[in-house]
């Protein structure tokens, strides 16, 4: 008979949902257990930077109650961690900087307040690169996070914490969120699946903002079913977020279980662009992504070339648009209004401004924050604001032009496989270039699902990144599906 810790390790939502429905296991004993693995696990990754204990188990009694009294739902009792940018009432929230340090959150973030209404167990805070800005989760406050594949290598970002904790089967599911593919490329170097919605499908309310029209949250889990599960409680319109504009039908779980069973995908056209595919990438990366397709060209799907002709100045484009964003959205850290506010005796106003933002962010915030209102400066503004906002646009119309062809595009997730903590910290630009692949996605508005292909020489995980139009986050989880229904040694834990 299997143990809870049977079921927690090996990852498998499907088996763990039957298991509390059947009461098999309980959500207080999956719970606690999730609690002494992920605190016993944290003294190696780094992954977890608060515990909301007590809450995790006044909630999943309340599911115990509710499995008891015959109720039913896919997360119904299982346990969740969620990324320290999002807001869980009478926890720290603190974006992984010293500026928050000491915040406690008044209210919880919608995804929160959702999650509470399903009694999923919200058991820690994720690590993350501060303010969501990196690629590697060196940039934290708190500490970097390693990967638990290898102790010595980045499990990227920003969402690192969140994809370190459930690959090492601490949990099965986690939220993150992606402003340029901080849920995709940590999922990728981590090996677990990792969703970027729609902009739009899910609320931002609650969630500290870096870049509000490319910042979206979502699921980062051990498989698509699970991230499905996820999609069906968070997503949906949010009267507190007037871009959270879709409504949402609870389908995603159903239709993604649905299209796992398919034996079949004639009719079904994936894009290969040639920009995806170039020289710089990593050549196991490159061997297992095409492995992959030519899986899916097995079961009758038709693969095409395509052409995203403005996709190769996402990475200038990305960096134009979200340092600006972020320059905005930060301003309010003043030292006066929110955040930490310096002891040194200031002689003036400035002054406090001045030592406050200068000592409450780290360099790579910094770094943004300069980029982003030297872009919107006066005299600089057209060369360089507008000037990407008009290429963003084009970008967009690149991808609408191509889904006319193709019903997805394909790609790898990341050009390389995790490399070593410290190896890219003093060159920003090919940090930057780490996302490469994943930019695009947000500037356009689109879902884009991550999910474990295969693994390097050295046993490093490889993530396949499939694109799709707006809205059609539910074929990208259920061809995820399927690939992992039909290959299942590629869905494994990490091992610490």
């Amino acid at each position: 008979m299997n143990t809870p810790e049977d079921f927690l390790s090996n990852g498998d939502f499907l088996k763990i949902r039957e298991a509390l429905d059947k009461k098999q296991i309980s959500s207080t004993e999956l719970t606690k257990l999730s609690l002494i693995k992920a605190k016993a696990q944290n003294d190696k990754t780094n992954a977890l930077i608060h515990f909301c204990d007590q809450q995790a188990l006044d909630t999943a009694a309340q599911a115990d109650k509710r499995i008891a009294s015959g109720e039913t739902g896919a997360l119904l009792g299982i346990p969740i961690a969620v990324k320290d940018l999002i807001l869980v009432k009478d926890a720290p929230t603190t974006a992984a900087s010293k500026m928050l340090e000491n915040f406690t959150a008044p209210y919880d973030a919608t995804v929160v307040s959702r999650l509470r209404s399903a009694s999923a167990p919200i058991i820690a805070k994720a690590n993350l690169d501060e303010f969501a800005m990196g690629s590697s989760n060196e940039t934290s406050f708190f500490g970097c996070v390693k990967n638990p594949w290898d102790l010595s290598r980045v499990p990227g970002g920003s969402s690192g914490g969140s994809a370190a904790a459930v690959a090492a089967r601490s949990f099965t599911l986690s939220l993150g969120t992606d402003t340029g593919g901080s849920i995709r490329q940590p999922s990728s170097l981590c090996g677990i699946t990792g969703l970027k919605p729609t902009y739009g499908r899910v609320s931002r309310y609650g969630v500290v903002a870096f870049a509000s029209s490319l910042d979206q949250v979502g699921p980062m889990c051990t498989d698509a079913l699970s991230c499905a599960a996820i999609m069906d409680v968070i997503s949906g319109r949010d009267l507190h977020d007037a871009t959270c504009n879709h409504e949402n039908k609870a389908d995603s779980f159903a239709l993604t279980k649905a299209y796992s069973e398919k034996q079949s995908l004639k009719g079904l056209k994936i894009g290969l662009a040639k920009q995806f595919l170039s020289s710089k990438v990593q050549t196991d990366v490159h061997r297992n992504v095409e492995a992959a397709i030519a899986y899916y060209k097995s079961v009758g799907a038709e693969v095409i070339e395509i052409d995203l002709p403005h996709v190769e100045h996402s990475l200038a484009c990305y960096y134009l648009i979200c340092t600006s964003e972020a320059s905005s959205n930060l301003a309010r850290y003043d030292g006066v209004r929110y955040g930490y506010r310096s002891p040194k005796e200031d002689s003036s106003l400035l002054d406090l401004y001045k030592n406050s933002r200068a000592e409450g962010f780290g360099d790579e915030v910094k770094r943004r924050i300069l980029l982003g209102t030297f872009a919107l400066s006066s005299g600089y503004y057209d060369d360089y604001f507008q000037k990407a906002a008009r290429i963003r646009r084009l970008i967009s119309k690149d991808f609408e032009s191509a889904f006319k062809k193709v019903d997805v595009i394909a790609s790898p997730t990341s050009p390389f496989t995790a490399f070593k903590l410290g190896e890219k910290t003093k060159d920003p630009l090919s940090m930057y270039a780490a996302d490469i692949f994943t930019l695009a996605t947000n500037l356009a508005g689109l879902p884009a699902v991550s999910f474990n292909v295969g693994f390097d020489q050295s046993n490093l995980p490889i993530g396949l990144q499939l694109q799709g139009a707006r809205w059609n986050d539910n074929l990208l989880l259920g061809l995820a599906a399927l690939y992992q229904k039909n290959n299942p040694g590629k869905n494994k834990a990490a091992t610490l």
